[in-house]
């Protein structure tokens, strides 16, 4: 099983190099024999064992908090009607209704879904900003900015197109991916 860890260092906008999966180690003989005599029960639906795998870019961006070049992304421009979600763990974030035209480069957002966001204090690179992550895979999504009066609302989400997929209204979500909490 492939174990993502997140990290806490700075990302640079430099993509990370990819860190290859390794399969796991057969089994000796008879622990295969046991295995098949015992039946295992499959962990509940929305539990899952790995998040969805990712490309070296995004993991530079959702697990080492790296950004994506400005205007670059595939979701700065997009005008559709539909749904955001984490491309990490499929959690819905964003409606395209609360998308706007910032002009920064990258999508921009003045709402999110309820309890879809974390935010987190970010001192990287000299500045002191928000930083953006899901709340289910605390996955890195990029900061969100107040006070800059672009809409009535008074505030940007500014986020990596990297770190989502879009959904179009009208099309079923996937189910959102749950990994088990470590024990204790």
């Amino acid at each position: 099983m492939l174990l993502v860890l997140l990290t806490a260092a700075c990302g640079s906008a430099q993509p990370a190099a990819s860190v290859p999966a390794t399969a796991p180690a057969a089994a000796p003989p008879s622990a295969a024999v046991a295995a098949e005599s015992v039946p295992v029960p499959s962990p509940p639906a929305e539990i899952a064992v790995a998040y969805n795998p990712l490309t070296a870019a995004e993991a530079d961006v959702l697990l080492h908090k790296g950004t994506e070049y400005r205007g670059t992304g595939e979701y700065t421009d997009l005008d559709q009607d539909g749904t955001y979600l984490c491309r990490q763990c499929n959690a819905p974030l964003y409606r395209s209704q609360d998308k706007f035209h910032s002009g920064c480069g990258w999508p921009a957002f003045d709402d999110e879904l309820p309890g879809a966001i974390e935010r987190h204090r970010d001192h990287s690179h000299g500045m002191e900003r928000v930083e953006i992550v899901c709340a289910n895979c605390k996955g890195h999504l990029g900061h969100v900015f107040a006070g800059e009066r672009m809409t009535a609302k008074n505030t940007r989400h500014c986020v990596n197109s990297i770190s989502m997929r879009f959904v179009p209204a009208g099309q079923p979500l996937p189910a959102t991916i749950v990994l088990p909490k470590p024990a204790k």
